[in-house]
């Protein structure tokens, strides 16, 4: 019984250290779902490869993701025509009319999308929180998730770096 023991526990130990390695090595891609505005245009993240890409989930009634919205608006006017792509994705309870209107009030520069049926949501491990931010990396690989408002200092660096590469 004891040479089982000096065997197994090396083994458990060896393959968990290659299991957590693996993990920790793998860059976690993007989903591959089809965005649908709320012009209908239909935007698929295979379209967005070449771009550092942010999926914003907002709603109209999220205090953190009004405050947020105007920096969120400048950012990509100021690093679009450098390869950020933002695509802004409403909530499923959000009363499409109220997303449509809020867009058009506030002339929102950069693709909406209303996940009317989840799909979205649930392509991104089910968000429920907003804003919720997620940063893909010009092959796809997430570079960042964000749950709250995002720190705009930060996500500058992030971009002039990625979109520097």
């Amino acid at each position: 019984m004891p040479i089982i023991k000096k065997l197994i526990i090396p083994a458990a130990i060896l393959a968990l250290l290659l299991f957590l390695g693996l993990n920790l090595s793998n860059k976690s891609q993007a989903p591959a779902v089809t965005f649908t505005t709320i012009e209908g245009k239909k935007i698929s993240m295979a379209d967005l490869k070449g771009k550092v890409v942010l999926v914003n989930f907002w709603a109209t009634d999220c205090p953190g993701c009004i405050k947020e919205m105007p920096d969120l608006i400048k950012t990509y006017n100021n690093y679009k025509t450098k390869g950020l792509e933002i695509i802004s994705v409403a909530m499923p309870y959000d009363p499409p009319a109220q997303v449509l209107n809020y867009t058009r009030q506030k002339s929102l520069p950069f693709p909406v999308m209303h996940d009317g049926l989840s799909e979205i949501t649930q392509a991104f491990g089910g968000v429920n929180l907003t804003p919720t931010a997620f940063i893909f990396d010009k092959q796809g690989n997430r570079l960042q998730r964000t749950i709250g408002e995002l720190d705009f200092v930060k996500l500058h660096h992030l971009l002039n770096i990625e979109l520097a590469k």
